[in-house]
């Protein structure tokens, strides 16, 4: 097993940058702290005053969750990225309230066949087990949005990555939107005003998406997430021309046209199954997977100077991506008495 990286702080190391009227701004200390985790959050308010937090009432939940993601990570290494995936994909979407948990139903069609899940999002047999077992041992108390956040942050120390404490008390949705999923989950074709606009509209800033972008340094990307970069980016009919060209020949080669669009490409070429900065070290070599991700560096300006702080300084990433992961968290999130506490995390109660 990988090893377990210390816990970081909400504490910002040094400055990156930040969006301040449409354009990069280099930002001082201070205001970077309130860019990347801004205490006065209205979701870091809520979960903070929502009035039964489930590490009162079920002391447990840690352990199980965390042998939860144990368990699944020794059978398939990959599953954390998948995991992380899960929380991401779920908090973009109307805020972190499971709804990409929920199984479609005569009333609503859910978020796993929405294009950016659609043959790749998993773990939800892991959401499962961890969720029965709370059951048996503390029935009703956690939430399925809980269970997310937490095996989250456990699927990256797990991974050797940073940790980070969890604000509890979130409640589940009653309904899921395939259209909001597909609206609202950024396109790995997405350029850097793209994703700057996708990450403000859920109250997350500039500094948070370039910060964020570095879960990346785990998991995998389909070939049929590829191909469009590899042979007809942006509908050019030409290959992708953000990056190296070798390395997306070597792409092309991995994923042929008419290949099999299941194949995998690791998103961190140089570390693919441990949580660290290498990430940032590919893009600085145009060898990033995705076009979402190289041009955080190749469209240049303060976007590529963050990459290269964050590349050359693994500590300075960790603090800023644990201080992200909490206001990612607390996108929206629903407490009580709005939602529910679901028994089984694909169903609602009723």
């Amino acid at each position: 097993m990988l090893r377990r990286r210390a816990r970081y702080g909400a504490r910002v190391l040094v400055p990156l940058d930040r969006v301040r009227d449409g354009g990069f701004q280099r930002a001082d200390g201070e205001e970077l702290r309130q860019d990347v985790q801004d205490e006065s959050s209205p979701g870091i308010q809520m979960l903070k005053a929502a009035a039964k937090s489930e590490s009162n009432s079920c002391p447990q939940v840690f352990s199980i969750v965390r042998q939860g993601v144990d368990r699944a990570f020794s059978r398939e290494q990959r599953l954390a990225a998948s995991l992380l995936r899960l929380h991401f994909h779920d908090c973009f979407v109307n805020g972190c309230d499971a709804s990409i948990l929920l199984d479609d139903t005569s009333t609503f069609t859910g978020e796993k066949t929405a294009g950016p899940n659609l043959n790749s999002a998993r773990g939800f047999d892991v959401i499962d087990d961890i969720k029965s077992e709370l059951e048996n041992q503390c029935p009703g108390i956690v939430s399925c949005a809980d269970i997310l956040a937490l095996a989250a942050r456990d699927s990256v120390t797990v991974s050797a990555g940073p940790s980070w404490d969890v604000l509890l008390g979130r409640r589940d949705s009653f309904r899921a939107s395939q259209a909001d999923a597909n609206r609202f989950i950024p396109s790995p074709a997405s350029d850097v005003p793209a994703l700057v606009s996708a990450f403000q509209a859920v109250g997350l800033s500039a500094s948070n998406m370039i910060v964020l972008s570095g879960a990346h340094t785990i998991g995998a990307a389909r070939c049929g997430t590829l191909t469009p970069r590899l042979y007809n980016q942006s509908g050019t009919g030409q290959p992708d021309s953000v990056g190296d060209p070798d390395f997306l020949a070597s792409l092309q080669r991995l994923c042929p046209p008419g290949g099999n669009p299941g194949t995998l490409s690791r998103l961190d070429v140089r570390s693919p199954q441990a949580f660290d900065n290498s990430y940032y070290q590919n893009l600085l070599q145009g060898r990033g997977v995705l076009h979402s991700d190289q041009i955080l560096f190749s469209g240049g300006g303060s976007s590529a100077q963050a990459v290269q702080d964050l590349s050359s300084d693994e500590n300075l990433f960790f603090g800023n991506f644990a201080a992200s992961m909490v206001r990612l968290g607390s996108i929206a999130p629903l407490t009580f008495p709005d939602g529910e506490i679901r028994t089984n995390c694909r169903f609602t109660n009723s």
